[in-house]
């Protein structure tokens, strides 16, 4: 495309720069899609887990009672797994549970574009399965 005139150029170079935002917001969207607590991170934190849970054990006192140090023992245990479980909710936040990312945005996209291809008596054959595999 060689735009010629002042208003064509001023067109032009803001369809490149709606363009480059395109690419950057999908490039995120990649990325989040993969998981990036890395597995080396996660046996850290297992790792850190287990020597936290073994040093409390450590301040188990017979003068206490039961409930006592079983309290102690229970926050500790309760903390940690709860992180574990918020960090691995945050690796992989597409799911259908509570707090799952949806596909909200992209079926209203999907939703519209087909509107206008009926509006316009126009057919699209989509470029990939239901399962998101591209198509030959």
């Amino acid at each position: 495309m060689q735009p010629r005139t002042p208003s064509q150029q001023a067109a032009y170079s803001k369809w490149l720069d709606q363009r480059f935002e395109r690419e950057a917001a999908r490039s995120d969207r990649i990325h989040g899609a993969v998981g990036v607590i890395p597995t080396p991170l996660w046996v850290a934190l297992f790792f850190i887990a287990v020597v936290i849970f073994v040093f409390m054990l450590f301040f188990a006192d017979s003068g206490e009672g039961p409930i006592t140090q079983a309290v102690l023992m229970g926050t500790v245990a309760s903390v940690i797994v709860a992180m574990l479980l918020l960090i691995r909710f945050l690796d992989s936040p597409f799911h259908s549970g509570i707090g799952g990312v949806r596909p909200v945005a992209m079926e209203r996209t999907l939703r519209i574009i087909d509107q206008e291809l009926r509006v316009t008596n126009r057919r699209a054959a989509p470029p990939c399965d239901a399962n998101g595999t591209a198509l030959p």
